[in-house]
């Protein structure tokens, strides 16, 4: 099974794709889908949508795991996150593949065990269960941040499909 998971952003959404192969678990790709900050909103979108048909035509995920929307104090920016899941979600049902969506506290809690875990803890989890191949990918100006969490939803659904609690235990 091939899982993409998603952190989902109008300027930056990362994706991260994991393969499971019995017990077997391997990443196969990571990074970012980024648009330019200073296009138009309706542009950006269009550019996700873009590179997200493009990104599932090369990938072929079988199922699609996205972090769902938190709702802080910048409703600006939750509206246009909101937008950019939008635009996932029908790249993703146009194509025929199935979405599942995860609350940001379940993710950190399958992740590191704690519902409140920060980025970096989320990062260091991420490369301990992931190994090497994360650890040495050099993307330019990637941010690892954003990958690390859409790889992060990839792996919550992972485990919890499998009744797995955090880290595979």
């Amino acid at each position: 099974m091939r899982i993409l998971g998603i952190d989902p952003g109008t300027a930056t959404t990362g994706f991260g794709l994991i393969e499971v192969n019995g017990k077997s678990l391997m990443v196969k790709e990571w990074g970012l889908i980024e648009t330019d900050k200073g296009a138009l909103p309706g542009d950006r979108l269009v550019n996700i949508n873009e590179q997200f048909t493009k990104l599932l035509k090369d990938l072929s995920p079988d199922i699609i795991s996205i972090e769902k929307l938190f709702f802080a104090t910048n409703a600006k920016t939750a509206m246009s996150v909101g937008q950019a899941i939008g635009i996932i979600i029908y790249t993703a049902a146009k194509a025929g593949i199935k979405i599942v969506e995860y609350a940001p506290g379940t993710v950190k809690k399958q992740i590191t065990g704690s519902g409140r875990a920060d980025k970096k803890m989320i990062q260091k989890a991420v490369r301990k269960i992931l190994g090497a191949k994360v650890r040495s990918r050099i993307h330019g100006k990637t941010h690892f941040d954003n990958s690390a969490d859409a790889l992060a939803v990839a792996l919550c659904h992972w485990g919890l499909s499998r009744g797995v609690n955090r880290r595979g235990r």
